[in-house]
């Protein structure tokens, strides 16, 4: 490589620079470059010496400067200097650049700027209000360059193994009108068509499957999404999602696509590709982990210790199941601890929750719990071999209905042993054979457990009126490390099911033409089989990025209470504004 030529790999500097200031390597040694950015820390030696770190994007450098420049932390600079081996014993290995240094030094001064009112150097906890009300400087931190780097790295494998798998893509609106998907809807009012309203979209659900009646067969699209919920760390009003569709496929197909399309995301964000994901029926994953968005990176999976206790004289146990799960080197827990787990599992909707050490009595293994008496010598060793006790461990039971209690003990697995998002590995996991229905609304009505658009499975049409619950969906989730990703199903196109899944929903023909004749309409003029997916992109980068919460991989976001810090948005608009709208802002009915 010839002297003050970038590394490969490095970003072509033009205009004012270069070079970038995180590029220069011992080999530059004798070129003399300019590189732009922010002073980062200043160091004074001696009277007419300076040592100073000048930041960009790329990384950081030191330049040496005349003591006399007046330069303060975040002041925009461009410095002219050579590049130059650093002294012995000074070479900082913490440093891509530590091996060099920019000497005889020209400094020109772009802007000055005031003290920052937080800390980018990560050595010091800034308060999130305050990173967020400054964001345009928090974005200037490694961590968030970092984040949002590995974003566009992310959405850049997908457009490419999107298109290499013969997909097109395609824009939906953001101005459409109000749809079935059961989340709060952002509503627009039409200044043109007063009383009228647009919605944005929660997803592009409807117009993607309007591309498949349209024939443009395999559609995709990262897809800007809104919708009116309550926010918490992997949720805002705003998110990005992946958005798929394609005609003439099964769900094994559409499966495939996600499949190649996340690994190579995944690959890369983190330089190395993942194992292809488990699959597991929903059945299963609530039987083996009691959740349907299963943490694979750890065991502690649920036990069916039901026929253990099939003839017990205990009360407690003489439910529909009982299912345990074995904590591993858990059997120290104190007694607050054990009476915390307790509370939490009746905060989860448990009647109780059973406790026992797992301790070695001679050849033979005692279990320590205020219930131990109740229950025979049998039932205590082969509840000891049902769940593969050992010395140290504790075991946790819970009785009742079979779903309710695996639910419970998932929780509790999850507080128990879920590592943190940073931990990896990345443990991807397809979920299928969802229910078609998760239960009835208070109207006897049945709840569609994902949309109503979900095609049953084949084997299962015969029951939708005998036995609708027990209907299985062509739907699919994908999680990782206990994140939900996505959804995605192989859809309806047959007029017939669809009126059979709308009569079972509760769903009147005249509601539904009111609702979405548009896409009912579209289906009568050659509607092909097809089927789709959506990832949650925010949630994935985040995972890949080791952040427990979505702001963090977002340039802009909003508060938990839906504010921009940065902005002061949602703000009340003028009367002139409301006027022409049609709007009159009235005061909120009072709760209670």
């Amino acid at each position: 490589m010839s002297a003050g030529a970038p590394e490969a790999g490095a970003p072509v500097a033009v205009g004012l620079r270069t070079r970038y200031c995180g590029t220069p390597r011992a080999g530059d040694a004798g070129a003399v470059v300019s590189i732009c950015g922010w002073v980062a820390h200043r160091r004074e030696h001696g009277e007419h010496l300076a040592f100073v770190d000048v930041r960009d994007h790329t990384g950081l450098i030191q330049c040496v400067i005349d003591g006399s420049q007046r330069l303060r932390a975040e002041w925009v600079v461009r410095v002219t200097g050579t590049v130059r081996l650093r002294p012995e014993g000074t070479v900082n290995a913490d440093l891509a650049t530590g091996d060099v240094e920019l000497g005889e030094c020209t400094v020109e001064v772009l802007n000055e700027a005031e003290p920052p009112p937080l800390d980018l150097d990560g050595h010091q906890d800034t308060d999130e209000a305050v990173r967020l009300r400054y964001r345009y400087i928090d974005l200037r931190s490694t961590r968030m360059q970092r984040n949002l780097r590995l974003r566009a790295a992310v959405n850049a494998a997908i457009r490419h193994v999107m298109e290499r798998q013969g997909f097109t893509e395609v824009e939906t609106p953001l101005l459409w009108t109000p749809t079935p998907e059961g989340a709060r809807e952002f509503a627009i009012p039409s200044r043109l068509q007063h009383g009228a309203f647009y919605v944005l979209p929660q997803s592009p659900q409807i117009a993607k499957q309007l591309t498949m009646v349209g024939g443009l067969d395999r559609y995709y699209q990262i897809a800007r999404c809104m919708r009116d919920e309550d926010l918490r760390a992997d949720r805002q009003f705003e998110f990005t999602q992946l958005d798929v569709e394609a005609s003439f496929v099964t769900e094994g197909d559409v499966r495939s696509f996600i499949t190649e399309a996340i690994l190579e995301a995944t690959a890369a964000a983190t330089g190395a590709r993942p194992e292809p994901p488990a699959t597991l029926t929903w059945a299963e994953a609530i039987e083996r982990y009691g959740s349907d968005k299963p943490d694979l990176r750890f065991g502690m999976e649920l036990v069916d210790c039901t026929a253990v206790f099939s003839r017990t004289a205990f009360n407690a146990f003489r439910q529909p199941a009982v299912v345990a799960i074995r904590v591993p080197l858990a059997g120290e827990f104190g007694r607050s601890r054990l009476d915390a787990l307790t509370e939490r599992a009746r905060g989860l909707g448990a009647k109780g929750l059973v406790w026992m050490r797992v301790r070695q009595a001679g050849e033979s293994l005692e279990l320590d719990s205020p219930v131990a008496r109740f229950l025979s010598g049998d039932e205590r060793a082969e509840l000891a071999s049902t769940t593969a006790a050992a010395p140290g461990d504790l075991l946790l039971l819970v009785a009742g209905e079979k779903r309710a209690s695996c639910a419970v003990l998932g929780q509790l697995r999850a507080d128990l042993g879920r590592p943190p998002v940073a931990a990896g590995p990345y443990r991807f996991c397809w979920v299928v054979d969802f229910p078609l229905f998760e239960g009835r609304d208070e109207d006897g009505d049945l709840v569609a457990a994902h949309h109503p658009f979900t095609m049953p499975h084949p084997e299962d049409l015969h029951l939708l009126r005998s036995d609708p619950l027990a209907v299985r969906a062509l739907s699919y989730d994908l999680v990782l490390n206990g994140w939900e990703l996505g959804s995605g199903s192989i859809r309806i196109h047959r007029a017939d099911i669809q009126s059979e899944v709308f009569d079972a929903l509760g769903i009147s023909r005249e509601e539904a033409d009111a609702r979405f004749g548009f896409l009912l309409g579209a289906f009568g003029y050659g509607a092909p089989p097809h089927g789709g997916f959506a990832v949650g992109l925010d949630r994935l980068v985040a995972i890949l990025a080791g952040e427990e919460n979505i702001r963090e991989v977002i340039a802009f976001p909003k508060t938990q209470s839906g504010t921009d810090l940065m902005t002061g948005a949602p703000r009340p608009l003028g009367q002139r504004q409301l006027a022409e709208l049609g709007i009159r802002v009235v005061e909120p009915p009072r709760r209670g």
